[in-house]
């Protein structure tokens, strides 16, 4: 591990990166033009660095230097006690390990879903636990790649990484843009795109023929207001989860968790 810089004083200008870490106005609008992204947690700042991203810096809790002693790069260490990490950050940081990280640059969306058979495409989901979550279940039940539509909420974001474990870092994804035109592109790249909708005329996600589940894309929507309809314009066919009791509805997540696994249940157990 590289040297370990001991902060006492909240305000000292090296934790510029961790600064009001809960307000998410202000993060949204320094994270990503800044280029950096925060890490919170050993096994995310882990899977993080698995995944190839550069480290800016590491901020530990001074009594957990010792479990991260085998970095090994030339990112700063900062370690500070508790008190200092919370009046600094702005929440109570229980996990006691923070990294920052250099963002690498957006992918395009030909080139996420070149070679894919099964892609996720999120229309307008900006809570950034619902993110996390989808990517989570999309690394799990093999998704090849998540495409965003441009008001969908950050993946990068802490929250959203912290509920995906770390998992936005295993699953390419790229924003899909002009919004919704941009659908052409991933029928034209040879895509099923599968409207996922609650509409009494929609398919059962089984009962779809074996052409419709070959290469699919699945169009999920946000809470609440669902898709969109000019997104479901431009899908091919509108599919459902049947429900019972009356149930109209899952959590975006919960849906996509479901259909995820329904349209990878015939890959065998790998």
């Amino acid at each position: 591990m590289p040297d370990v810089h001991l902060i006492t004083d909240p305000d000292d200008e090296r934790l510029g990166d961790y600064r009001a870490l809960t307000d998410l106005e202000l993060r949204t609008k320094w994270e990503p033009p800044n280029g950096l992204f925060i890490a919170e947690g050993e096994l995310v700042l882990r899977r993080a660095l698995r995944a190839g991203y550069r480290p800016r810096s590491y901020l530990i809790d001074a009594k957990r230097v010792a479990q991260l002693d085998d970095l090994g790069d030339d990112a700063p260490v900062y370690a500070a006690t508790p008190e200092v990490l919370e009046r600094a950050t702005g929440f109570h940081v229980h996990r006691g390990v923070l990294a920052s990280f250099h963002r690498t640059p957006l992918r395009d969306a030909a080139e996420v879903i070149a070679g894919a058979r099964r892609v996720a495409i999120l229309e307008d989901v900006n809570n950034h636990t619902n993110i996390g979550a989808v990517f989570r279940g999309a690394a799990a039940l093999g998704i090849d790649a998540v495409l965003l539509s441009p008001t969908c909420a950050d993946p990068l974001y802490r929250r959203a990484v912290r509920v995906s474990m770390g998992e936005v870092f295993a699953v390419p994804y790229a924003r899909l843009e002009p919004w919704p035109d941009g659908l052409t592109r991933v029928r034209e790249a040879g895509f099923t795109v599968l409207a996922l909708t609650p509409a009494p005329e929609a398919v059962p996600l089984q009962r779809l023929t074996p052409g419709q589940r070959a290469r699919t894309a699945l169009l999920l929507g946000a809470e609440g207001p669902g898709l969109s309809r000019h997104a479901l314009a431009a899908s091919d066919v509108p599919v459902k989860i049947p429900m019972r009791r009356d149930v109209d509805s899952l959590n975006v997540a919960a849906a996509a968790a479901v259909a995820f696994w329904e349209l990878g249940r015939d890959d065998g157990s790998d």
